[in-house]
């Protein structure tokens, strides 16, 4: 190891220790590797993709052509604000661990909660999305649900194993993940561009719904396809402790995963949209995404096409098993969790949060079974996750005004600070308010549910008991200055 990189691990490991932990991961992660983790979960090739028919049956071409950006644009202010949390406080819990440090134990106990249901069915959505994409390939029917959870139970499995015995291995196939996004989405738009025949940049605009009588109601469900795809940005901050230098690489990983997102699935949007030869008929087919490839390009290539998302719909999935996997170490850590001893276990062998990484498999696929319809497993996650992100914006925001967060990292919004919270958290709650609506009204009533049971939970169990992280800013401390100013 050179002398500058194990300089930089000390001054890491330093920096964890005066935040209240010890350095047990393994700490290898580069900038790019970072990046890679967020990008990989937030997956055009699978958002955009498993979504697809959702966006056009709700809102047509325009939810692909305006819809698109202007969840980008929201978004990246909620990237943004995260960012600045993650950059002074860079630690596996996160949002959980900058809410409880900001806002008290109980903001932060509901934000690690909300964060663990969020990354429990987002993983759910991702690789249940991808099953259905291999059995549509296949020819399986999906009115069987058992060929479906067959696929997803050895997907989930795939990614268990691999999160378990290969740390490095994992970290290395997010960087190829990042890379194969660009080039799969490269692909796509190229072989459109050359052999699809193509409408008019106007039909961007053109609106369209079989879901709803009233097109500005079906404009705005079909914004699930974007927002579920703008999730898991926060993956870059659950590694903080396996990356270098996080106070700078971690806001990094979680505002470019955003914004180079939103550029390359817009590309990807517009040349799949601009595809399409029979609007009604699209809408109406059980894959419309495989249905527009198929149809535009040939049964053979645009095949082979789906082929090359089905791969990054696996990538992002390893991807969001890592990021969940973290939070629940995370959480299990500070004594948050029913048996938390085993769940902030790390492997000896392998340095990996092994007992919480088969935990959160064990949970998404418990999250398919209950939700049934994927849409409202992608709704749940984007409620819950949504909600977890907001928290922590809040409590930042208000311990801004108050003078108790006083020294920002390197990563700082500075005077537009206040602004750009605002409009994050406005945000939010749009989405918190725009998925519990129709269809998605069991995405609402889950998520109602499981705030209820947390309540009760936290009054009856973990009032008196759950102190949160090591280090709060809620209670004066000698290293409070340097554990948020590096």
């Amino acid at each position: 190891m050179d002398a500058d990189k194990k300089d930089q691990l000390d001054a890491d490991a330093a920096q964890l220790q005066r935040l209240g932990y010890a350095q047990q991961l393994l700490r290898d992660m580069g900038g790019f590797s970072n990046f890679a983790v967020s990008f990989s979960i937030i997956s055009i090739l699978t958002g955009a993709v498993t979504l697809y028919g959702h966006g056009l049956r709700f809102g047509g071409p325009f939810v692909m052509g305006v819809g698109w950006p202007l969840v980008a644009v929201m978004t990246l202010t909620v990237a943004a604000s995260l960012a600045q949390l993650a950059s002074s406080f860079p630690t596996a819990g996160a949002l959980y661990h900058w809410s409880a440090m900001l806002g008290g134990p109980r903001v932060g106990f509901f934000t690690a909660w909300l964060n663990t249901i969020g990354q429990f069915a987002i993983t759910a959505g991702i690789d249940y999305g991808l099953a259905e994409f291999v059995a549509d390939m296949l020819g399986w029917p999906r009115e069987s649900r058992l060929h479906v959870l067959s696929l997803y139970a050895v997907i989930l499995l795939s990614h268990a194993i691999l999160n378990h015995v290969g740390v490095r291995a994992v970290a290395l196939l997010n960087n190829v993940s990042a890379w194969y996004h660009v080039a799969g989405v490269a692909v796509v738009i190229g072989a459109l561009v050359a052999f699809a025949p193509k409408q008019e940049p106007g039909f961007l605009l053109t609106r369209f719904t079989t879901e709803s009588s009233v097109y500005t109601y079906g404009f705005l469900i079909g914004l699930l396809q974007a927002q579920w795809t703008f999730t898991g940005y926060d993956a870059s901050a659950h590694v903080s402790e396996e990356t270098m230098d996080p106070t700078r690489n971690a806001p990094w990983g979680i505002f470019l995963s955003v914004a180079v997102s939103a550029v390359v699935g817009y590309a990807l949007l517009v040349g799949v949209t601009l595809a399409i030869g029979d609007l009604p008929a699209a809408a109406a087919a059980p894959n419309p995404f495989l249905h527009v490839l198929r149809e535009s390009l040939g049964p053979a290539l645009g095949g082979a096409l789906v082929w090359i998302a089905i791969g990054a719909m696996w990538f992002c999935g390893l991807s969001s098993v890592t990021s969940n996997s973290r939070m629940l170490f995370a959480f299990a850590r500070d004594g948050g969790l029913p048996g938390s001893t085993h769940l902030a276990s790390v492997s000896p062998r392998f340095r990996s949060p092994h007992v919480a990484i088969w935990v959160s498999v064990a949970a998404a696929f418990v999250v398919a079974i209950w939700s049934g319809a994927y849409a409202a497993m992608v709704a749940l996650s984007t409620l819950a996750l949504y909600a977890s992100y907001a928290l922590p914006v809040w409590v930042g925001l208000r311990a801004r005004k108050n003078g108790t967060w006083s020294h920002q990292g390197p990563w700082d919004l500075g005077r537009y600070s206040t602004l750009v919270n605002v409009v994050a958290l406005g945000w939010c709650a749009v989405v918190m308010v725009l998925f519990v609506l129709p269809p998605n009204e069991l995405a609402g009533y889950t998520f109602a549910g499981a705030l209820a049971l947390l309540t009760v939970y936290w009054v009856a169990f973990q009032r008196h008991t759950f102190v949160g992280p090591k280090v709060t800013l809620l209670a004066p401390s000698p290293v409070i200055g340097a554990s948020s100013g590096e």
